[in-house]
């Protein structure tokens, strides 16, 4: 596979000048080139060593990114999905509507399948489908026109959300709090801020002064590489932790509140998030600390019952053997259990945030509003 790969390097003493200066939407995770001829995202893979960007503009390209992770965070899944799935569209050679149907259902049908779990990467494709059908009596050129149009709205509700999100929750924190998170739901997920991260960072432009602790979050270290990374490049007080750390803090009275994202919330309020969260949710749960969910509507799904009825994507097991290691770190020939995602029942949050305010248990009630 090829890209066009644009590489930043920078010396220590500008790289830390410019972290000390920047803020959190200076980055942009996914976007569309100025010719919209192609998606261009930051791969996350990459971080937090270099800052690349890819600029992407086939199927199988956009494809690999979301499955490899270089675009990952739900909601910044189905933003790159829109945005892909429209730029696919603009290369189908089809001179009628059932022609270019036939091979948009099959761009939508196969970028679908690249990461199960993530609701928002389903919703944004069919989104876009439902645009295509309301119009069909439209000509092809319109046809693209409309789907750019609806790539750009998915993009503009995700950030608008996003901040909704952060308000939500920063009226249930107090300044000087001590925060834990897990996995990356910050603006390295999203359009912008983020959603578990969203509250630190409208604190930390009120003077808030939130203490962070990051786990690393095992096997592919998206608090080391990517939440720590972010924090810090916006001057938030954060402390990266070990995955089997996270009681130790919390004993020492250091988290006054859990803030976590969401890849699918079913409808009886059970969580899927990234693997390692429902254990996060027992710690809280046992020191008596306020275990928050945050995630944009997009991301609760009305088909799905509960937690049993998620299908929780499986991964490589060199991801837990050698992906960070420079010499393999398990027997070779050793079985592995490399899981994504865990659910987090629903009895263990206290509330899940969105951009329309804060829902209390009974899940089944405050959801379905």
């Amino acid at each position: 596979m090829l890209y066009r790969i644009f590489p930043i390097f920078v010396g220590m003493s500008e790289y830390k000048e410019r972290m000390s200066k920047s803020n959190i939407t200076d980055l942009k995770t996914v976007r569309l080139s100025e010719d919209a001829d192609s998606v261009v995202l930051l791969d996350q893979t990459q971080l937090p060593e270099k800052e690349v960007y890819l600029s992407l503009s086939n199927a199988e390209d956009i494809w690999d990114a979301i499955y490899k992770l270089k675009v990952r965070g739900a909601p910044a899944i189905g933003v790159a999905a829109a945005y892909g799935i429209y730029v696919c569209s603009k290369q189908i050679g089809a001179a009628g509507f059932d022609d270019f149907y036939q091979e948009f259902k099959r761009i939508k049908d196969y970028l679908a399948s690249s990461r199960p779990t993530a609701v928002n990467l389903v919703a944004a494709l069919n989104r876009m489908e439902k645009v295509v059908l309301d119009n069909r009596q439209e000509d092809i050129p319109a046809l693209v026109r409309l789907l750019h149009d609806e790539s750009v709205a998915i993009r503009e509700e995700d950030a608008a959300a996003c901040r909704r999100i952060g308000e939500n929750c920063l009226a249930l924190l107090k300044p000087g709090m001590g925060l834990l998170t897990h996995c990356n739901a910050g603006h390295l997920a999203v359009s912008e801020y983020g959603t578990a991260l969203a509250p630190v960072y409208l604190g930390q432009e009120r003077g808030y002064n939130f203490r962070v602790f990051a786990d690393e979050t095992r096997p592919l270290l998206q608090g080391a590489r990517l939440t720590a990374y972010e924090l810090q490049r916006s001057g938030v007080d954060v402390t990266l932790i070990c995955d089997n750390m996270a009681s130790s803090v919390m004993q020492k009275g250091w988290v006054q509140a859990v803030i976590v994202g969401c890849d699918r919330v079913a409808m009886n309020g059970d969580v899927a998030n990234k693997i390692g969260t429902s254990g996060v949710a027992i710690l809280a749960r046992h020191y008596g600390i306020p275990f928050y969910v945050l995630g944009p509507t997009s991301t609760i799904d009305k088909q799905c019952p509960d937690g049993k009825s998620i299908v929780i994507e499986e991964r490589a097991p060199e991801e837990v053997s050698e992906m960070w290691y420079a010499h393999r770190m398990a027997p070779r020939d050793v079985k592995i259990f490399n899981p994504a995602f865990d659910v987090t029942p629903h009895e263990l949050i206290t509330a899940i945030i969105t951009e329309k305010g804060v829902a209390y248990p009974p899940f089944t009630d405050s959801l379905s509003d």
